[in-house]
């Protein structure tokens, strides 16, 4: 994905292109979901918007520079430092972030795996659930977030060399078998957010063999097409159309986690992790078709109401 040579023809590939998926202008026609997330994306002001840029790289380039220091604090000092950083991140390009979901209630290793909608993505899931990414080798060269992601321990893939693949899987195993949570996005390519890929298995051995569980996650976007990166689209045109986009929200929503020793096979599980993630978009679009439907709160009614619960919680900002 978004690279101007032809990819290998056993990579998936989604059918998804910059524009017939990523526009600034969605009315959300026959999309509950969207219109009751109030999907239109209306522009930002162009001062904000290179306010928004600068700050944003200026952000992930300090980044860069405090790594080395970062390198030597405790472990879970370094944690939170990321955590705290990468919410930093985000919050500068305008995008909020919004999570659903024990995301600290499963101990010791775990595998990570979400849909993939975005270069967001990734430091959304790290604000959220921090852990070592899975990424394509093509991210290395990205300017400013490649350096980040090789400091941040990101495991690459050779997408392009199916035999590189096992030697992945070892590397992942092996992190999960420290003691670590690895984050990996299994439908291989990015999708829009309205369409989404199947499972790829492989990531799943890993699991597997590590003996851990398995977190199902889904990230949704609102407005849906200002924040997909899929298809030839450049990361600076993506980069652009996200600050220019008055507002961004990100939802993660986290499953069940799924104990991986109750699947006789990869393919088995990744069908079980599939299912999960899918099912979270069923749930999410129920509700907000229900919630589009129910008649606006009277005053008394706004004056009355009480704090979301506490599994529901927005970063700060």
């Amino acid at each position: 994905m978004n690279g101007s040579t032809a990819p290998s023809p056993w990579l998936p590939t989604a059918p998804c292109t910059p524009g017939r998926c990523a526009a600034h202008t969605e009315d959300g026609a026959g999309d509950p979901f969207e219109r009751g997330a109030g999907a239109r994306a209306e522009r930002a002001a162009l001062p904000l918007a290179v306010a928004r840029l600068l700050a944003g790289t200026g952000t992930v380039l300090l980044g860069v520079l405090l790594a080395p220091i970062a390198g030597l604090l405790p472990v879970a000092a370094r944690l939170a430092l990321v955590r705290c950083w990468v919410r930093a991140v985000v919050r500068a390009f305008g995008v909020r972030v919004r999570h659903t979901g024990a995301t600290g209630a499963t101990p010791g290793p775990l595998l990570v795996v979400a849909n993939h909608v975005s270069w967001l993505d990734i430091p959304i899931v790290a604000a959220v659930l921090p852990g070592r990414m899975v990424a394509k080798t093509e991210v290395r060269s990205w300017p400013v977030l490649g350096p980040l992601a090789a400091l941040g321990g990101t495991v690459f893939v050779d997408r392009d060399r199916l035999k590189a693949l096992p030697g992945t899987v070892r590397d992942v195993t092996g992190a999960l078998s420290r003691g670590g949570r690895v984050i990996v996005f299994p439908e291989g390519s990015t999708w829009c957010g309205r369409a989404r890929g199947r499972f790829r298995p492989a990531a799943f051995q890993s699991a597997l063999d590590a003996g851990c569980a398995v977190l199902p996650l889904r990230i949704d976007y609102r407005p849906t097409g200002s924040a997909a990166y899929v298809g030839d689209d450049p990361l600076g045109a993506s980069l652009w159309r996200v600050v220019t986009t008055r507002r961004i929200v990100a939802t993660v929503r986290t499953a069940a986690p799924l104990p991986s020793g109750r699947y006789p096979d990869r393919r088995a599980l990744a069908a079980a992790a599939q299912q999960a993630v899918a099912h979270l978009d069923v749930v999410q679009r129920a509700v907000a078709k229900e919630s589009a439907n129910l008649p606006p709160l009277s005053v008394h009614q706004r004056d009355s109401s009480r704090p979301a619960a506490a599994s529901s919680s927005r970063t700060p900002s």
